[in-house]
């Protein structure tokens, strides 16, 4: 019984009422000893009727709460059992020992004692006992059981699981999630060139064609599509309406490139879609932002930015060429301009340069000369791409005291330095990190297509994936930067040999801009007997690209894969050329070669003749590159890279196709 009942005829209280009645009986005894002797019986006779009352009032108390805890316990089952959430007891082996009704229904069973958690409930964490001191060892976790949510609150110290029916809030929040507003711009990539040599009528028709065709596709997807002009329309649509057009991987672009193939130029499309914030001016920006990732990336594809996620659709063809001299000319003259406000300028490519890097460093490097600003080109290190060009720049003492080393750099940097990057356009790849960040004003040159790393804050960016190499477009603002431009032989040459490389002596990814450049350097002096000597291959790497093509297997009809040897050390630029030699043999159509690196990373080289985007598949391994030629560095066995990458060409032959 709890003190304060025990208390109760005791108390303070209790004590000095009694002690005032004695002092009472005893002041009455002093006067008058038989009046103080009735007193003293009444006194006691009072306390003896307390005492009396209070033990009833024990007797009745402990049989009231005696037979309140027989009704409790009576009842306790039964409650537990009719709880409105779930309460399930399992063992050590993880099987259910004991559930009340509530989980009974729920799997539609008579009894689930004794069946194992993991086939009742395969998503649970691992339902470990094991917990700190003064900590709860307990977790939530969402499953789904005969189309039903429910939230399961597991305390593992106590081998007891709690479930709530969440039915009704999941429906909701899906809802919500399903309702909320994306938006997308959908632009034509090539509708000038498509309808070059048309008239009015013939255009307008041809416009009407795309028109009706993504009205019907919009229709289908209820998406709300308003025309902005001729080649930009503006999509507004739900998260659902998304999620069935990523499921669909945007059929709509193969729709209307098929629709206008009898053109000389199919007209192709660009879609840049948004979802995952509440503001709408911010989901237009991403849209717009993703818009210019399609675009950057050559066109022809969908890019879809959802939160932090940014997934590419589409791009199965070569991105038809479109860039023009003006833009080539407004470019020179900005980059000339950007020279001659500059103290200096810097040029970088990226880590493990190639002939294209060099190329093109030189080409800027004779730029900057010409309005006499002090350069540089930032090189480290000499690898087998490059020792033959470098060779030869080693004998020409000028251009020789030119190449710095990125700790100079770093010395040498300035709020007025011009930092140039050509060949690549991720601060992550180029030759020194910290010299991105140093420089204040930033340019960037280069023809691969836009990844979703980019350096935004550039002041100025000439990216045109349409190019076949760095060497290509700095050949062009060369033209363009001075009306004099003259270059030596040997500048000159390594500008070529970039291009021949990128182009695999001029058989891919080449367009007619290609070669005029190509003849303007010839004219200038380029000489080609030099390019096919930096060109030549040494005995021993044909060898060992022997031994390594020796084990290349087919897939999928027409893609060849090349594993070298477990524990087999080889170059990345040695794992490219045996790509490049692949693609040369009959019936291929793609080749993958995949061997660990010196560095220990697994090293895999993608290459095409074009109907197969290498590109998407090498992004899916967290690497990147062109539709023709792509490249990725992963951190893991040999096994596991070969695995990895035949799961991705299956999940890709499986949705889309890896072929046109």
């Amino acid at each position: 019984m709890p003190n304060l009942l025990q208390k109760r005829w005791y108390g303070y209280q209790t004590v000095w009422a009694f002690m005032l009645m004695l002092l009472l009986v005893i002041f009455v005894s002093y006067y008058n000893w038989i009046l103080g002797l009735v007193g003293l019986c009444l006194v006691c006779a009072l306390a003896y009727i307390m005492l009396q009352a209070e033990r009833r009032f024990r007797k009745d108390m402990i049989q009231y709460i005696t037979e309140l805890t027989f009704r409790i316990k009576r009842v306790e089952g039964e409650a537990i059992s009719r709880l409105p959430f779930g309460v399930l007891l399992y063992a050590e082996d993880k099987t259910v020992e004991w559930h009340n009704r509530f989980v009974k229904g729920m799997f539609g069973r008579g009894s689930v004692v004794g069946v194992s958690l993991q086939e009742l409930l395969p998503p649970l964490p691992q339902l470990s006992r094991d917990k700190r001191e003064g900590e709860h060892n307990r977790s939530t976790v969402e499953v789904v059981v005969n189309g039903r949510y429910y939230e399961l609150t597991i305390q593992a110290d106590e081998r007891l699981i709690y479930v709530h029916d969440m039915t009704e809030l999941a429906v909701l929040r899906e809802k919500y999630e399903d309702e909320r507003l994306a938006l997308g711009i959908i632009m034509l990539d090539n509708l000038d060139e498509a309808s070059q040599g048309m008239d009015d009528q013939q255009r307008a028709a041809l416009i009407a064609r795309v028109a009706a065709a993504l009205t019907a596709w919009a229709k289908q997807y209820r998406v709300y599509l308003r025309r902005l002009s001729s080649e930009r329309y503006l999509m507004m649509f739900n998260h659902l309406s998304l999620k069935e057009l990523e499921q669909s991987r945007f059929v709509i672009l193969d729709e209307v490139r098929e629709m206008t193939a009898e053109l000389k130029v199919p007209i192709t499309l660009s879609i840049g879609l948004a979802f995952g914030t509440e503001s709408i001016s911010e989901l237009g920006e991403l849209a717009q932002s993703s818009l210019d990732m399609a675009l950057g990336r050559g066109g022809d594809q969908a890019a879809v930015k959802s939160g932090q996620r940014l997934s590419f659709y589409g791009g199965k063809t070569t991105a038809v060429e479109k860039r023009t001299r003006v833009r080539a000319r407004v470019i020179a003259h900005a980059l000339r301009d950007l020279m001659q406000e500059s103290d200096r300028v810097m040029i970088m490519g990226h880590r493990v340069p190639d002939l294209d890097v060099i190329g093109a460093s030189i080409g800027v490097l004779k730029a900057a000369d010409m309005y006499r600003v002090e350069a540089h080109i930032v090189l480290e290190g000499v690898n087998p791409a490059v020792e033959r060009i470098m060779e030869r720049i080693e004998k020409d003492e000028p251009l020789r005291k030119r190449f710095i080393s990125p700790e100079q750099a770093m010395a040498m940097v300035t709020e007025n330095t011009l930092l140039v990057i050509v060949d690549t356009h991720k601060a992550s790849m180029t030759m020194e990190p910290r010299l991105v960040e140093a420089a204040r004003r930033v340019v960037i040159v280069d023809h691969h297509r836009r990844g979703e790393e980019f350096i935004n804050d550039a002041v100025l960016v000439y990216l045109e994936p349409y190019a076949s190499s760095a060497c290509e477009l700095v050949t062009e603002l060369l033209q363009y930067i001075h009306e004099k431009v003259e270059l030596s032989p040997l500048e000159a040459t390594a500008l070529l040999a970039g291009i021949t490389v990128d182009t695999k002596h001029f058989a891919l990814h080449t367009g007619s801009r290609t070669f005029e450049a190509a003849g303007f350097l010839r004219r200038s002096g380029a000489d080609t007997v030099m390019v096919q000597r930096i060109l030549k291959e040494d005995l021993q790497e044909y060898i060992e690209k022997a031994e390594i093509i020796k084990h290349a297997r087919m897939l999928h009809g027409h893609i060849a894969l090349a594993v070298t040897e477990p524990n087999r050390k080889i170059p990345q630029l040695l794992i490219a050329q045996v790509a490049d030699t692949l693609l040369n043999m009959t019936n291929v159509l793609a080749s993958f070669v995949i061997s660990e690196r010196p560095d220990g990373k697994i090293g895999i080289s993608a290459r095409s003749l074009g109907t197969m985007n290498v590109q998407v598949v090498m992004e899916r391994l967290g690497g990147g590159g062109h539709l023709t030629n792509a490249a990725a560095q992963l951190d893991c066995s040999q096994a596991e890279a070969e695995k990895r990458l035949l799961e991705v060409l299956d999940e890709i032959e499986k949705k889309e196709g890896l072929f046109e």
